[in-house]
């Protein structure tokens, strides 16, 4: 049976549950990819899966066929550069309008050099001000270093990015398809399955080079992801991480909540989905809101004081907690 992959009409960090569910990954040597024929909205990280996918089964000597595409957004998804990199054309006929301010297309990314022109590149696309501008570019060299020191994908880091005016927001995706996270993780660690490994990888100063607490230093011992979720959470934004069977979803803290900063990542607010369709590698997604008005080296300094204190006293999961009004 083929590996069938369907873009719905929407497909966000919100309501990406169903998405997931609905894709099959049986046969890693085709891919069949089918659209809703009237309209289609998805999150960047959708696409990056796609394109990493499509990248996998061509890698294994594998087919793609993609159905005609008849919904109006179909420009949409040649312009985000989907099909380009898959090396398939559609023959959709279109301008090429430039994409600063509005979105990031498709781009893979193979090695530090890459990913440095491409976060240099990045910035000014997206017409944001530095302290957003440092968020994002945080964020991002933070999922995708992880990808090329971690993951041993053959195809690299598959990221995508996107401004939406309505909720004045950026959207970002990156996918890999390499060992995964429990096998990063339990290089030195015991995760007995895929939502243990998450739930490990997600919390500060557990790394998968070494069993000791903090790893190394405060700046590369399991600290990336726990910093990406903490800016989501304060932001009041969607995190998502997905890897092997299971979706950790760090859910939107309401507006009526003071927000907590906590260390142990199951005493967020969240849904761990467990029983997905297996996904040979790891997924990150993140919304962050442009309304924020917390500056990033202030949230980044609070976000390390905890992971500090976390280190220092040399637990994994404690309750530990930051207030922020």
């Amino acid at each position: 049976m083929n590996m069938k992959l369907h873009f719905p009409n929407s497909a966000f960090l919100g309501n990406i549950d169903q998405f997931l569910a609905s894709f099959n990954t049986a046969d890693k040597k085709a891919l069949s990819v089918t659209f809703n024929k009237n309209w289609i909205s998805v999150h960047p990280v959708v696409l990056s899966m796609t394109v990493a996918l499509g990248l996998e089964v061509k890698g294994n000597g594998g087919s793609i066929e993609i159905e005609p595409l008849e919904a109006k957004s179909k420009h949409y998804l040649e312009r985000m550069g989907m099909f380009r990199l898959l090396g398939i054309d559609l023959k959709i006929h279109m301008t090429d309008h430039e994409p600063s301010g509005r979105f990031i297309p498709v781009t893979r990314i193979t090695d530090s050099k890459e990913l440095n022109k491409f976060l240099t590149e990045m910035v000014p696309l997206l017409h944001t001000n530095p302290a957003h501008a440092e968020s994002i570019k945080y964020i991002m060299d933070e999922i995708v270093r992880n990808v090329l020191e971690h993951s041993r994908s053959r195809f690299g880091a598959l990221v995508c990015a996107q401004y939406y005016q309505k909720s004045n927001s950026i959207k970002i995706g990156v996918a890999d398809t390499g060992i995964g996270i429990k096998r990063s993780i339990n290089m030195a660690h015991d995760a007995r399955n895929d939502g243990e490994a998450i739930t490990l990888a997600l919390t500060p100063g557990v790394t998968g080079t070494t069993s000791k607490i903090g790893g190394g230093t405060e700046y590369n011992a399991g600290a990336g992801l726990f910093f990406i979720k903490s800016i989501a959470k304060v932001n009041r934004d969607f995190f998502a991480i997905y890897s092997g069977g299971c979706m950790y979803k760090l859910l939107k803290t309401p507006s009526s909540r003071r927000v907590e900063l906590k260390v142990n990542p199951l005493d967020d607010r969240h849904s761990m989905h467990e029983g997905l369709p297996y996904w040979q590698g790891t997924v990150v997604g993140v919304d962050i809101s442009l309304d924020a008005s917390e500056e990033f080296g202030n949230l980044l300094g609070m976000i390390r004081a905890v992971y500090k204190k976390e280190i220092k006293e040399g637990a994994k999961m404690r309750f530990k907690r930051a207030r922020f009004i």
